[in-house]
């Protein structure tokens, strides 16, 4: 794995460090959900490769993988799950035409063996809007609760007003240090 992407996995982390990954679909909100939590949220582009952000969350340093979600990006995803601590999943609640995609998207993401054990914290990004489903529909249609094997929560949130984005993450933080 040649290039920047290997030096970037390769940086010492310490114990207090955690290596997030945020994929799903693009236009799902996954640039302006890190935005949100890091700076200003009103200029975002859509990602072409990837951002990594750092954020503080207490006394824990959160790397964040923000992954482009374009078709043609998705095949590389696996390139990242390496080291991941903690897996979070950006659903945009208000398009109904793609939810089977991002499904089955999950899917494939949560059938990776790197990726076993890895708490997944599912946002139901763009709460805001009147056409979105709401989260028990978006966990119904995810089918969530099949999961068995990693601890994982659905948390409807608003990525423009940060609306639920700190309790997601304060349970993501908890149960990736449960799992520890």
């Amino acid at each position: 794995m040649p290039g920047l992407l290997h030096l970037l996995q390769k940086l010492k982390r310490t114990d207090d460090d955690y290596k997030l990954l945020i994929l799903g679909l693009d236009n799902a909100g996954k640039t302006t959900l890190m935005k949100c939590l890091s700076e200003d949220a009103t200029t975002v582009a859509p990602t072409q490769g990837f951002n990594v952000s750092q954020l503080r969350h207490g006394q824990y340093t959160l790397n964040c993988w923000d992954i482009g979600g374009q078709k043609p990006s998705r095949a590389y995803w696996p390139n990242y799950f390496d080291k991941t601590d903690g897996l979070v999943y950006v659903v945009d609640s208000a398009d109904k035409a793609r939810i089977e995609e991002t499904s089955i998207e999950l899917s494939h993401i949560i059938a990776e063996s790197t990726l076993n054990n890895v708490p997944l914290l599912v946002f139901a990004n763009k709460q805001d809007l009147l056409q979105a489903l709401e989260a028990d529909d978006i966990m119904d249609a995810l089918d969530l609760t099949r999961i068995r094997v990693r601890p994982w929560r659905i948390q409807p949130c608003d990525a423009r007003t940060g609306a639920g984005l700190r309790e997601g993450l304060e349970w993501l933080v908890a149960e990736i240090n449960a799992v520890e």
